[in-house]
């Protein structure tokens, strides 16, 4: 399957080139997406203005001109499903990123998306059919939304329980850890330290 990064600030914090343990926390995500052995190849979808900067860092950038990440994704959509993660989550788990793949081979749905117990579905850690994705953000866009987590009120996915894999293997919630500043990037770091793959 396709794993794609979505590494397109909108929010002054995000920074998808903060070093972890010496490298941009992109690349991090890139480099454990493609551990996953259900995953063949990884796009990264970028700002078109900060093209250089990124080729840099991963291995196959997909310039984009867009306002927000609801509207590049639109504009880079593929043609076959895939595995959708944040450039942000350098503790993506992949074992994780494999158990999805595989429920959305088990029963085609428009996608699947792991849940939180308070109903807050991890959109940027999930599987995706692109016609149905698409067909998503554009009534959401409808809709007057803006925020990429409403496209879930426009899908019919599979939601998967995280407390639920956690309770299995408690390193399930590290894979949704997102660095935001550097207490996070320390945290990482720790974590990475302790738990290599």
């Amino acid at each position: 399957m396709l794993g794609v990064i979505l590494a397109f600030p909108e929010k002054r914090w995000e920074n998808y080139t903060i070093p972890v343990n010496g490298e941009p926390a992109v690349k991090l995500t890139e480099k454990r997406l493609l551990m996953s052995k259900r995953i063949d190849e990884v796009l990264t979808i970028v700002r078109k203005d900060k093209l250089k900067t990124y080729s840099l860092h991963v291995s196959n950038p997909v310039p984009v001109s867009a306002r927000s990440k609801m509207e590049a994704l639109l504009r880079a959509l593929f043609d076959e499903p895939f595995f959708l993660v944040e450039g942000n989550m350098p503790l993506l788990m992949p074992f994780l990123v494999n158990y999805l793949i595989g429920l959305y081979y088990e029963n085609e749905p428009e996608a699947v998306i792991p849940v939180w117990r308070d109903g807050s579905a991890e959109v940027f850690h999930a599987v995706y059919e692109p016609d149905a994705l698409e067909n998503a953000i554009r009534s959401a866009t409808a809709e007057g939304y803006t925020s990429f987590s409403k496209v879930v009120e426009f899908l019919d996915y599979e939601p998967v329980s995280i407390e639920e894999l956690a309770k299995r293997n408690p390193k399930v919630t590290m894979s949704f850890f997102r660095i935001k500043n550097s207490p996070d990037v320390r945290f990482a770091e720790e974590f990475l330290r302790e738990n290599p793959l």
